[in-house]
């Protein structure tokens, strides 16, 4: 299958938002960019683009899918009872990166987006590319980040192109997503609402709209059926293993040291500040700020590929606000393991 990347905005009229219609139309999948990363979509209610969803991305069939819709009128097509809460949370977060579980309408979607469960992931991105075809498509799309499974998500267009040249027939490239981490998915058709996956709206957020919220750790959320991606396998792992490491010179120092000794390459992921270290390949963080880590870490991971490094070793960041989804993704992204000089 010849795959095409065409360079779109949301704005100028474009023929490519029709090619990506019309192939959605017809049950196949096109990769879009959101706020947070590129996902690949298909129609919601189309059992066939679904699985060609998970084929194309050789994804767990038992992982729900997120739905993605482009105004607020979709929304009760699609899902019941919403709650007061849920709906608090949509005025406050929507267009954004937030998830909402809701309990599915039965019949209307496919049981391969929502792995056989009575409860869905939906939301309402913002960014305008994705917002065009979605308003343009009037369908439910499901759509999980664009990337090989199991591999760090595509924050470029080119970074789809990487792993899914192919397996799929249109990218619409928007440049570089913004926020870089997915969306928060919080499941709000529990007593208490739990965030699933923390992402850009953080609890604190969600506490100042709906009150008390619940913030388990990924490890206290193993145990029974996933309802919502990132929950069950690894994830947003590069080739090589990787390892976290405290966030302080000294230590990454002596790490490094010991890792070359024993003949080891090593590819460093931190701040700006640790540039000058010996690392075989540094890929910065940025200034260290939990905006620059989250809008860094993918590409960093995915740089990784592109060294013969045995080892990566990434610096870690505090948990509060946004720092609990980086976290959450740097812990998965190395199995929980840390470097121990």
């Amino acid at each position: 299958m010849e795959t095409k990347r065409l360079i779109v905005d949301g704005v100028i009229e474009d023929p490519a938002f029709d090619e990506a219609v019309a192939l959605l139309k017809a049950g196949q999948v096109v990769a879009f960019p959101t706020e947070t990363v590129y996902g690949l979509g298909g129609i919601a209610t189309n059992d066939e683009a679904v699985k060609a969803i998970y084929a194309a991305k050789g994804r767990p069939s038992d992982n729900p899918l997120i739905v993605h819709i482009g105004n607020f009128e979709q929304l009760e097509r699609y899902v019941d009872n919403i709650s007061e809460k849920a709906k608090k949370c949509m005025a406050a977060f929507w267009p954004g990166p937030l998830t909402v579980i809701c309990h599915v309408k039965p019949g209307t979607l496919s049981q391969k987006v929502t792995a056989g469960l009575d409860t869905v992931g939906i939301r309402m991105p913002d960014h305008p590319v994705a917002l065009r075809l979605l308003r343009q498509l009037d369908e439910p799309v499901a759509a999980p980040s664009a990337n090989t499974s199991g591999k760090p998500s595509p924050t470029e267009g080119v970074h789809v192109e990487e792993d899914l040249a192919g397996r799929i027939p249109l990218i619409l490239d928007g440049g570089a997503t913004g926020i870089g981490v997915e969306s928060t998915v919080i499941d709000l058709t529990l007593e208490t609402p739990t965030i699933l996956r923390p992402g850009g709206i953080t609890k604190e957020m969600f506490e100042a709209v709906i009150g008390p919220v619940n913030e388990p750790t990924h490890i206290e959320q193993q145990a029974g059926a996933p309802k919502a991606p990132g929950m069950k396998y690894t994830h947003y792992a590069p080739d090589a293993p990787v390892f976290q490491i405290a966030n302080d010179v000294a230590t990454v120092r002596e790490a490094l040291t010991t890792l070359h000794a024993q003949g080891k390459k090593v590819a460093l992921l931190a701040p700006d500040t640790f540039s000058t270290l010996a690392a075989d390949w540094f890929f910065t963080f940025g200034d260290g700020s939990h905006e620059q880590m989250a809008a860094h870490l993918y590409d960093a991971l995915r740089a990784c590929n592109a060294t013969e490094a045995d080892i990566v070793l990434a610096t870690v960041t505090d948990k509060n606000d946004v720092g609990a989804a980086i976290m959450n993704r740097l812990e998965k992204s190395a199995g929980g393991h840390w470097y121990k000089i």
